[in-house]
């Protein structure tokens, strides 16, 4: 999924060419699970005519401030992306929409048009992005929710120590807690524990100093190189394990040493036993090494960076005494997920579910693209 490193090259794309510009034009999808809370016709009311003051960014998510509420705000899920015609802007490679395809997408959810004839696009296959209309983004969840952004508002070294000594939790599951640090996702978690030297399963509060102090400097690298390459993963240092996660075990190496994949808190894991090794203290939250073609089957629903089943949702005791409303909220989301996961429900159903539930699925993508080109014709 898109983690801190592509939302933040999408902002500053943002940032760059549509700040201070006022939106003449907006289309937005008719499809209530990405679009939540707001019809889209009052969603497109809400900016035509506004000037975007500033694009801001916590975590994974990203928000337009206008020149007066309310404010758009995206979650960018599983393969939501950021495409500004004509400027290049970084590329999951699961939500990559290639440059020859139509404009917008049919995978758009929100189309603006800018004064000046730019025009940018908020487009997401899977459909498990959140779009929101919000008064205040930073006094509601998800925002709210979030802790401090490992890019914006990293912890000092010393506070960092202090607070890992107290979380007695498998390094990894505390790194993908929103509500911990915010912005590191499935790869970046894998990443810098590999490039720390750390096993993915040593207790937290087990860790030495030096492993502390290590980890610390090696998020604030590694999301700083990706930075530095426009979070253009194919650019991304040789010698990262990233390149090789998605390889077959047994033919997954890095510097010519062994990657082995475990499952570490309901997610795919990559690490190198070799260099990452277990001492003292080990968390019990540990699936044994899949094949590839098993971990494939089951990726979707269970740990194929599903963002709404995990990272997103901030697990600290912070999050745990928020509001009534607060709670309902994620109730309504992580519901409306599972509803409609059809890829993770079809690693269990049987062939004739599955054909059903894509059956349905194209419908839905071909009716939406229908509806968002005869309204995109209709403002020109």
């Amino acid at each position: 999924m898109p983690e801190l490193p592509e939302v933040e090259a999408a902002r500053r794309a943002i940032e760059e060419h549509c700040v201070g510009k006022r939106i003449s034009g907006c289309t937005v999808a008719d499809d209530p699970k990405v679009i939540d809370g707001v019809s889209a016709s009052q969603f497109e009311s809400a900016l035509v005519g506004k000037t975007i003051v500033a694009a801001c960014r916590k975590g994974k998510n990203l928000w337009l401030r206008l020149d007066s509420p309310p404010f758009p705000t995206f979650q960018f899920g599983m393969a939501g992306a950021i495409y500004i015609k004509g400027v290049a802007v970084t590329k999951y490679k699961r939500s990559a929409v290639s440059s020859t395809e139509e404009w917008p997408s049919k995978y758009s959810k929100v189309f603006v048009e800018l004064d000046d004839g730019l025009e940018f696009s908020f487009t997401d296959k899977r459909r498990f992005a959140r779009v929101r209309l919000l008064e205040d983004p930073e006094t509601v969840p998800p925002i709210s929710e979030l802790g401090p952004d490992a890019l914006f508002d990293p912890m000092q070294v010393n506070e960092f120590m202090e607070s890992l000594s107290k979380k007695k939790i498998a390094i990894k599951v505390l790194l993908l807690d929103q509500g911990y640090i915010s912005g590191i996702g499935n790869w970046l978690a894998d990443e810098v524990l590999y490039q720390a030297r750390i096993h993915p399963l040593q207790v937290a509060a087990s860790l030495s100093k030096e492993s502390c102090e290590s980890l610390h400097q090696c998020i604030k690298e590694v999301i700083e190189k990706a930075l530095e390459v426009g979070a253009d993963s194919s650019q991304f240092p040789k010698d990262w394990i990233f390149h090789s996660r998605e390889k077959k075990p047994g033919k997954a190496v890095v510097d010519g040493k062994k990657i082995e994949f475990i499952t570490v808190g309901g997610r795919t894991t990559a690490y190198v036993p070799e260099l990452q090794k277990l001492t003292g203290t080990q968390s019990g939250d540990m699936a044994p090494s899949k094949s590839r073609k098993a971990r494939k089957a089951g990726q979707d629903k269970k740990d194929s960076d599903s963002e709404e089943e995990t990272d997103d949702k901030p697990k600290s005791k912070k999050s745990t005494n928020a509001s009534k409303g607060s709670k309902k909220r994620q109730v309504k989301s992580s519901s409306s997920d599972d509803d409609e996961d059809l890829q993770g429900a079809a690693a269990g159903a049987s062939k004739k579910q599955v054909k059903v539930a894509k059956k349905s699925s194209n419908k839905g993508a071909k009716s939406n693209e229908t509806n968002m080109q005869q309204r995109t014709r209709s403002r020109k």
